[in-house]
């Protein structure tokens, strides 16, 4: 197991800051469980999300999500491309690690699966899991369900089902669980390292056995690479009213919309669709791929 970041008192009580910050502003409070709302939030902040399964040439995902800017008119559009060639609970990490960027107005950004790379990086994991599942709310139901703390002598079996069913209710990836449960200190260093060790993605395995049992719908779920192509119903909108606007021409308004596997005549608009650009927004990506680094899940 790879050397994970450690953060000072100071910077864990910023990122604890701002997660609860925004979450409160978002109307999550105690708790509630952002899980798949997470998409709903995008919309009402007005950010763009746009579903592209980017493949790898090696088992990793090539980036799991990035942050963009963009200028149209004088207004300023913000995107978040989402890598959906990963698990699904990896794709709602990943956008609750973006948003840090997009909160702390870092810039554009590209993350990759499994890499923190800076400090800046670390911090926007810690933020992604802290907005997901705040430390005191996990440290409250633990003292709940187990009456103490410290988690330290439970069975390893007791564990798991714990764990899956945290997952199940919170949409965090099992290992940001794991790790989340070792920041409050439930769990030591042997417990966090054998926990590591699992095939979480081992449907036939224990733990995925377990998962199973607990919420087969929500767990199967989390653990599927769904690979979609798609932009919720108001980013095709926004697409739409920009080119009605005169904000973009035809043939970017058709290769746009070609990306998600719609053309104008859906719409209304007969014109046809130029191939030139279909690949542009995986372009974008590939370009970028080399340089990006990834939150740690």
């Amino acid at each position: 197991m790879k050397q994970e970041t450690t953060f000072d008192e100071l910077q864990i009580e910023k990122i604890r800051k701002l997660a609860e910050e925004k979450r409160r502003s978002l109307g999550f409070v105690g708790e509630t469980p952002i899980a798949g709302d997470i998409f709903t939030i995008l919309e009402n902040m007005d950010i763009v999300l746009l579903e592209f399964p980017i493949q790898s040439d090696n088992e990793k995902p090539a980036f799991s999500a990035a942050i963009m800017y963009s200028k149209e008119g004088g207004e300023e559009l913000i995107f978040i491309g989402l890598n959906t060639a990963d698990y699904f609970d990896k794709q709602i990490f990943a956008i609750a690690h973006e948003l840090y960027h997009f909160y702390t107005k870092t810039g554009s950004h590209l993350s990759r699966v499994d890499e923190e790379g800076s400090l800046v990086e670390a911090m926007a994991n810690r933020f992604a899991a802290e907005f997901l599942l705040p430390e005191s709310v996990l440290e409250s139901i633990v003292i709940n369900e187990f009456k103490r703390s410290s988690l330290q002598d439970l069975q390893m079996k007791t564990l798991l089902r714990f764990i899956a069913r945290l997952q199940c209710t919170w949409w965090l990836p099992y290992r940001s669980l794991v790790k989340r449960l070792k920041e409050i200190n439930a769990i030591n260093d042997n417990q966090h390292e054998e926990l590591y060790d699992i095939d979480e993605r081992d449907m036939d395995g224990e733990y995925g056995r377990m998962g199973l049992a607990v919420n087969s719908e929500v767990f199967y779920k989390l653990n599927t690479v769904t690979e979609n192509i798609n932009a919720s119903p108001k980013t095709i909108e926004v697409i739409i009213r920009n080119f009605e606007d005169s904000l973009i021409d035809e043939d970017k308004f058709a290769d746009t919309l070609s990306l998600f596997g719609k053309n104008p005549d859906d719409f209304g608009y007969d014109y046809g669709v130029s191939e030139e650009d279909l690949d542009e927004f995986e372009t974008f990506f590939n370009r970028e791929v080399d340089n990006g680094s990834q939150p740690d899940l």
